[in-house]
């Protein structure tokens, strides 16, 4: 059973549109995925902006991978360097604790993901 940063079980990001590095709505994660998808974000248009200009465009659609695009609202399984980097950046968007996998606290600390947390 996969665990959230709580050592609880880990809780479903989105299904809608299928988010996570299996596309099954979890933000979980296994050794050759090199993003290590783990933090699920509630993606805001600021950080949709700083990503695409970081070189990951995460708006415009991708029909061939099944992938919509998204937009502001929507939640989504992130890397956590890259959300990382947008934290440093100023542009980090909010995360779902209960659906952030547990490998997470190997990158940062569970009091800084808390004042990222969504209300």
């Amino acid at each position: 059973m996969e665990l959230n940063v709580f050592n609880k079980p880990l809780k479903s990001c989105c299904t809608k549109p299928a988010t996570g590095y299996f596309r099954d709505g979890f933000c979980r994660t296994v050794s050759h995925d090199v993003g290590t998808h783990t933090v699920c974000a509630i993606v805001t248009q600021e950080f949709l902006a700083y990503s695409a200009a970081r070189g990951n465009d995460l708006i415009t659609p991708i029909p061939q991978w099944s992938f919509p695009g998204l937009k502001p609202g929507d939640q989504w399984c992130l890397c956590i360097s890259r959300w990382l980097e947008a934290k440093k950046a100023g542009k980090a968007p909010p995360i779902m604790l209960e659906a952030t996998h547990i490998k997470s606290l190997q990158y940062t600390s569970l009091e800084v993901l808390q004042k990222y947390a969504a209300t």
